[in-house]
């Protein structure tokens, strides 16, 4: 038998590791089983299940402690199918009024808050639009820029001080009564992802896998599922 580290035939039995023969090179010390079995990783199904949990309000560990796998496997199922998701969905129609609204979270510690900014079209569901930033100009530009395109006869939004930069003179409404739409998707958000409750011990650690975990719920709100990790650079669905 050869040490798979040097090729040293100069190897000892070394005890037993989950029951099997454990060897030790006597010249560079490697500990090493005689026959590995090849890890054949998790089927799609297990994945399916893992990722719609996630995105019906369960967080890593507590899918962990149900399905035995371990927390940092799941988070780089998220991390791989998030980056492959697009920040924005067209629209089927022209919105012809759009919502816009800030909802507060924070990243890694209550102090560091953060505002995920979503529009939406005021007569129907889903969240069309979306950044993640500040509360700043600065940050909402990139979306303005995109609803901009709808040309919408008004906008509704909470009167921020932000939108009268952007929005012309004459087409904000400042009402949050009319803002029910925006708001409710944001509630959605909420109650779907478990680090964006008010009140939770999951919380996230990086903007990277915050923006992850939102392009992965905003695809399952529109439609009805969750794309699956299939390979580095590819999605499957099961339907």
């Amino acid at each position: 038998m050869k040490c798979l580290e040097c090729k040293s035939t100069h190897v000892n039995k070394n005890g037993h590791k989950k029951g099997k023969q454990n060897y030790i090179c006597v010249e560079c010390g490697r500990q090493f089983i005689e026959c590995y079995q090849p890890h054949k990783g998790y089927s799609q199904g297990v994945k399916h299940e893992c990722l719609r949990m996630y995105v019906n309000g369960m967080g890593f560990r507590a899918i962990e402690r149900i399905k035995g796998l371990h927390h940092t496997t799941i988070i780089n199922w998220v991390k791989q199918v998030g980056g492959l998701l697009p920040q924005a969905y067209e629209p089927d129609t022209i919105p012809e009024v759009g919502e816009l609204d800030e909802l507060e979270t924070f990243i890694g510690s209550k102090k560091n808050k953060m505002w995920l900014w979503t529009a939406v079209d005021h007569f129907k569901p889903g969240i069309l639009g979306w950044v993640l930033g500040d509360h700043s100009a600065q940050t909402f530009k990139p979306l303005w820029e995109l609803v901009e395109q709808w040309r919408c006869y008004f906008y509704v939004t909470d009167g921020w001080k932000v939108y009268p930069m952007f929005i012309p003179d004459g087409d904000q409404i400042i009402c949050k009564t009319y803002m029910t739409r925006v708001e409710g998707e944001n509630t959605r958000l909420r109650h779907d992802l478990a680090r964006l409750k008010r009140k939770t011990l999951c919380y996230s650690a990086s903007e990277e896998m915050l923006k992850h975990s939102i392009r992965l719920l905003i695809y399952y709100f529109k439609f009805s599922d969750v794309p699956i990790p299939y390979s580095s650079n590819h999605l499957d669905t099961l339907i």
